[in-house]
């Protein structure tokens, strides 16, 4: 990527766990290449502490993660998009606010680690795999030459990492 600072927004319908790491991420490995958000469509007004508490153990900063409705990206004042990526399947199927500058979207969708039940260290262990599967495809993402692949390519190129199998 060159000296463009890209706009991100990941959604989620909850904003409390997947689009919080995701957005992390982001923020982390493309640190002055992008500018990383993340929202929902029903924001569930909190961060899931299993999604804190991972992203604390990684050396994270986690004070200022708040779940948040995704009209706040919409509205007049709001960055420009240049990506929105969606990282559960409600959010992929529901209609979005209408983006301002037009950013280009896909779905990554990620098994919901909020809904996996059973013992805590399997529940941990549902938001360690969410975790490492964004990592992944963000670094693929990260690595793109993005400035030097048509609208069509970037497009394809997109979508093709949502649908690795981590």
């Amino acid at each position: 990527m060159d000296a463009k600072t890209y706009n991100i927004l990941i959604l989620c319908t909850g904003n409390s766990a997947r689009s919080i790491m995701a957005e992390a991420i982001f923020n982390r490995l493309g640190k002055g290449l992008v500018s990383a958000y993340s929202a929902g469509s029903h924001p569930k007004g909190k961060v899931h502490p299993y999604a804190v508490d991972l992203l604390r153990h990684l050396g994270y900063p986690t004070q200022l993660f708040r779940s948040k409705p995704w009209d706040e990206f919409a509205a007049p004042g709001a960055p420009a998009m240049d990506f929105v990526f969606t990282v559960c399947d409600d959010a992929a199927g529901e209609v979005c606010p209408i983006w301002p500058g037009q950013p280009m979207r896909a779905h990554w969708g990620i098994p919901d680690p909020a809904a996996v039940t059973g013992t805590e260290a399997l529940r941990r262990a549902a938001f360690a795999d969410a975790y490492g599967r964004l990592y992944n495809r963000i670094s693929v993402f990260l690595s793109l030459p993005i400035d030097s692949l048509d609208h069509l390519a970037l497009k394809a190129k997109l979508d093709r990492i949502g649908e690795t199998k981590d």
